[in-house]
């Protein structure tokens, strides 16, 4: 049984947790009892109580058949309330709204978390349709703008090994590629997504350096069409100079170094 910090870890409350996030991660894609169990690599029979357990409690939802599982409600209130209590957020939210109001575009704040970038944050365009992301989606860092940023902030080693998800034609194909283009982004000082997450969307990372390496970052997203040279020199300096701004205007975190 795994150990953290000389404590071990609590079997059934690893077990909960690891299938609340099987559930979250399949999406709109309800499982069944035997795909849950196989996939934990428990009993059904213990799966079942587990699931019965967490549908009382309404982290766990089913159809009126009982056979199909999806998450459920609380979980949905519990991300409500980190993003709520969140004092970076919260600092962040009326720099979002300013970079939105002077470039008309989709603006982003997200976190690294185990490789991935969770979006926390999002202000739309009202010039296009809304792209694919949105607040509590997570992808893998090296897909995106806000990744970049702040994969450039890491060494070598959180990089991600062998052939990397592919989301568009422009995707990096593996940590070669990625390495030569996190190269880019430490010169430049922010990151450029042409196409590698969305096709047809350009977005521009820029790492929140707060904390070292950085954990949060923020980005501009904009359709090509809409994409000039003097477009993204407005997008370049408005993004580097609200970044500036949030970076002063977020408070210590209470608590041990690195709360989040």
């Amino acid at each position: 049984m795994p150990e953290t910090g000389g404590v071990r870890e609590v079997k059934s409350a690893g077990r909960t947790v690891e299938l609340l996030e099987v559930l979250a991660a399949r999406g709109d894609r309800p499982a069944r009892l035997r795909e849950l169990a196989e996939e934990l690599g428990v009993p059904r029979s213990s799966m079942y109580a587990l699931l019965q357990t967490l549908i009382d409690r309404g982290w766990v939802r089913t159809d009126a058949t009982g056979s199909l599982y999806g998450i459920g409600i609380r979980a949905l209130l519990t991300g409500t309330s980190y993003l709520d209590t969140d004092p970076r957020v919260r600092a962040a939210k009326p720099y979002l709204d300013e970079a939105s109001t002077a470039l008309g575009e989709t603006i982003h704040m997200g976190r690294f978390d185990r490789g991935d970038v969770v979006y926390l944050a999002t202000r739309e365009s009202h010039e296009y349709l809304r792209t694919i992301s949105r607040v509590g989606r997570r992808l893998p860092a090296h897909v995106g703008a806000l990744g970049k940023a702040l994969l450039a902030e890491r060494d070598a080693g959180a990089l991600p090994e062998g052939e990397l998800e592919r989301f568009t034609p422009n995707t990096l194909p593996d940590r070669t590629a990625l390495t030569a283009d996190l190269l880019g982004v430490r010169e430049r000082g922010y990151s450029i997504d042409r196409e590698e997450g969305v096709s047809g969307i350009v977005g521009f990372g820029f790492a929140l350096r707060y904390d070292a390496p950085a954990v949060d970052a923020i980005s501009c997203s904009v359709p090509v069409a809409r994409l000039t040279d003097e477009h993204e020199r407005q997008i370049v300096a408005t993004m580097r100079e609200v970044r500036l701004k949030i970076e002063a205007a977020t408070p210590a975190l209470p608590g041990a170094p690195g709360w989040l």
